[in-house]
């Protein structure tokens, strides 16, 4: 049985790389082994990808974070996560009922990550997911940076919303190195992967469009197969140094014309964004500077 959706098997199939998905997509599993509970469990943050509270399907995606063990599993099939999203992330509420989410683990001191797709019911701690989908992700394109402080105590300021970027949001993406993506088949399983590469490489064109270039990967083609059947896109751009976070929703579609393409690119994706939250300057979980991927383009 194929592990993926129509979307998916278009992209991989366009991208002549459905041979190299079948045999990469064996590895996904849907029980998580002792070395992946091993690797959550070292966690201070992962982010999750879940459509909001409004019914329309928009997609978000949020950073939870906390002490080592925050996350942990509970069996072979759950995993626990003993936080929730800040007040303000449009999460914290969409999270309030049972949800189908996606969820990162990256951890950039080590430049590993892993993705569990899943469903989310809410507990007196946190989250509590009944996982579908696990498996890891290559090294690629991974900033590695060191944590520096996490200050659980901090009050967080209140969120500012708007519908298209202001000045300095803008140069805080132009400058970006990382950011994590949500989106959803046409079922409303959820997604979230993590996209790098050198500042720059998320484009804003005005300020309500952005273009970043899709760099080869493992071959699965979830985010890209997840867009071609369902535009709806949620994007989080971490301000590490702060902790502050900027989460965009909108849509996204898949560009596959030569001029859209930067060097390195197999296609380029166009977001365009119609809300705009942002919690600026004073986070929870801060990190110092990336040393860059040898491997970006």
């Amino acid at each position: 049985m194929s592990h993926f959706h129509s979307g998916e098997v278009a992209v991989q199939q366009r991208m002549g790389q459905a041979h190299i998905a079948d045999r990469v997509g064996r590895m996904i599993r849907a029980d998580i082994p002792d070395i992946a509970a091993g690797f959550l469990a070292e966690q201070s943050m992962v982010v999750i990808a879940a459509a909001d509270l409004d019914g329309d399907g928009r997609m978000w995606a949020g950073a939870v974070v906390g002490s080592p063990g925050f996350v942990h599993v509970v069996d072979a099939e759950t995993i626990a996560i003993d936080a929730f999203p800040a007040a303000g992330d449009p999460l914290h509420n969409a999270l309030t009922r049972p949800a189908r989410i996606g969820m990162i683990a990256l951890q950039p001191e080590r430049r590993r990550r892993m993705r569990v797709n899943g469903f989310a019911t809410p507990t007196q701690a946190g989250l509590r997911i009944t996982v579908e989908q696990v498996y890891s992700n290559c090294p690629k394109y991974i900033s590695r940076r060191q944590i520096e402080s996490y200050r659980p105590d901090i009050d967080l300021p209140a969120p500012r919303h708007g519908t298209e970027l202001d000045a300095r949001q803008g140069a805080l993406i132009a400058a970006a190195d990382t950011f994590f993506v949500a989106t959803a088949d046409t079922d409303g399983n959820a997604d979230a992967s993590h996209r790098g590469g050198n500042p720059g490489f998320l484009q804003v064109l005005s300020r309500t469009r952005l273009r970043w270039p899709d760099y080869q990967g493992n071959s699965m083609f979830m985010t890209l197969g997840n867009i071609a059947v369902n535009p709806r896109c949620g994007i989080l751009i971490p301000e590490w140094t702060t902790g502050g976070t900027l989460q965009l929703t909108g849509t996204a579609e898949l560009s596959w014309a030569p001029e859209t393409r930067t060097a390195g690119a197999q296609c380029s994706i166009d977001f365009t964004i119609t809300e705009v939250i942002e919690i600026h300057g004073a986070g929870r979980l801060r990190w110092g500077p990336a040393e860059l991927s040898p491997v970006n383009p």
